[in-house]
């Protein structure tokens, strides 16, 4: 066994030791910070010691957890990214190529953490650290896949293949020069496409994301084993103390994103406006300033009647589900649908489309419509809106789904009967 295989000589009974991986761990947008956190505290409540070693920003973890930081440049949260770099920099060829390849339009951050992360696991080595097994969350980096190949226990999560958000924006580009910068900034694909093929033990899901990603990849079916997310059901619950507003949408979602489908909620909603002159959207998210959300918004004329907030806690949107008539998923494709199963934990009824495995979390217990048809949504979402009767129901059935297959700590069990399987 090589030098940084920091296994175990023998294959714990009950307690292991397990590093949990995160290139960036946002705690408030977008699902990699949120499956940290709760994976590692579902994995400490099943009797397991979890380190999160992630990149920044760092992940909102539970305090039974431990967070080693491994801080690259963190150049998005930058007033200024192009002034960013510091001398200190220039001494590392990794923070040199993090600014240089950013500056020039590409997405490093996979990359330089797989770096960092192998010089500090062999770090670890010198100092007789050692973790039964180690779990990357979507970095699928070179860096990761050469501690597999020195011997190290490897279990990697692939939530779904970037590919599918390469392409539906390359779908929506404006122009050749916009076409060039997704290409651009998506040319880690390359890297992970590489890394994915080798892996020997795969996470994701759903059994949407599995086909995908097989398709994506090229890796057998055999290799890849669907763990669905869980829900934190106290975090977000009904709150029947909060009175409902019949004339109040709820959408959350990367505001810009063409993967996320805003681009079809808009029209969809200035329809429902005409009918419904009481509506309101509140979106959860932030678009750009004269982005191509806002100049949509515009050209529709329904600035007045969206609200956007960004950066709230779990406790505010529990309090914004509740006073909301209908939430909206409109995304082209999803290989979960973290804010489907959320809304219907607190038990608001949910109109989501068909995008990738959105029915397969929502299933009956919501309104499913064809992705990116601005004329189902609409008249989906209207429908409920004249119908008090079918939102209550629709809100029990989302609830009692989510209790009954959609546990942090059923996913935490079914990931330990995997590492147990990896190690012997």
């Amino acid at each position: 066994m090589s030098e940084l295989a920091l296994r175990t000589d023998e294959v714990p009974n009950s307690t292991m030791r397990i590093a949990l991986l995160g290139y960036r761990s946002n705690p408030f947008s977008g699902g990699q910070g949120i499956y940290l956190k709760y994976l590692s505290r579902a994995l400490v409540e099943a009797g397991h010691q979890v380190d999160v070693i992630s990149g920044e920003p760092y992940p909102d973890l539970d305090p039974s957890v431990r967070l080693v930081k491994l801080p690259g440049l963190n150049l998005y949260a930058a007033n200024n990214h192009v002034s960013a770099l510091r001398p200190r920099h220039l001494r590392s060829m990794t923070d040199t190529f993090e600014w240089f390849s950013m500056l020039t339009g590409g997405f490093p951050e996979p990359y330089t953490f797989g770096r960092r992360l192998y010089r500090h696991f062999q770090q670890l080595h010198l100092h007789g650290t050692r973790y039964d097994i180690v779990h990357d969350n979507q970095s699928l980096s070179y860096g990761v896949q050469s501690l597999q190949q020195q011997g190290l226990p490897l279990v990697t999560t692939i939530h779904h293949p970037i590919t599918w958000d390469r392409d539906i924006a390359l779908t929506h580009a404006e122009n050749w020069q916009q076409r060039l910068l997704i290409r651009r900034w998506h040319n880690f694909l390359n890297m992970q496409t590489r890394v994915a093929r080798r892996l020997q033990h795969v996470v994701t899901v759903s059994e949407r994301s599995k086909q995908d990603i097989c398709s994506a990849f090229g890796i057998s079916p055999q290799r890849v084993h669907v763990v669905y997310n869980g829900v934190d059901t106290e975090a977000f619950r009904p709150e029947p103390d909060i009175a409902r507003n019949p004339w109040q949408l709820i959408t959350t979602a990367s505001a810009d994103q063409p993967l996320k489908g805003t681009q079809h909620l808009i029209p969809a909603f200035a329809q429902l406006c005409q009918r419904f002159p009481k509506l309101r959207l509140t979106f959860v998210g932030r678009p750009k300033p004269g982005g191509v959300t806002e100049r949509l918004i515009d050209s529709l004329d329904v600035r007045e009647r969206i609200r956007f907030l960004h950066g709230i806690s779990a406790e505010e949107m529990r309090a914004l589900y509740a006073s909301s008539a209908v939430a909206v998923v409109p995304s082209e494709y999803e290989g979960f649908g973290l804010p489907a199963a959320e809304a219907m934990a607190c038990g608001t009824p949910v109109v989501a489309t068909d995008g990738g495995a959105l029915p397969e979390v929502v299933a009956d217990a919501g309104r499913i419509v064809p992705a990116g048809n601005p004329d189902a949504l609409a008249s989906a979402i209207g429908d409920l809106l004249q119908n008090p009767a079918s939102r209550a129901l629709l809100g029990k059935l989302g609830r009692a789904r989510i209790e009954k297959t959609f546990s942090w700590s059923r996913a935490a069990s079914q990931m330990t009967d995997l590492y147990q399987r990896v190690l012997t």
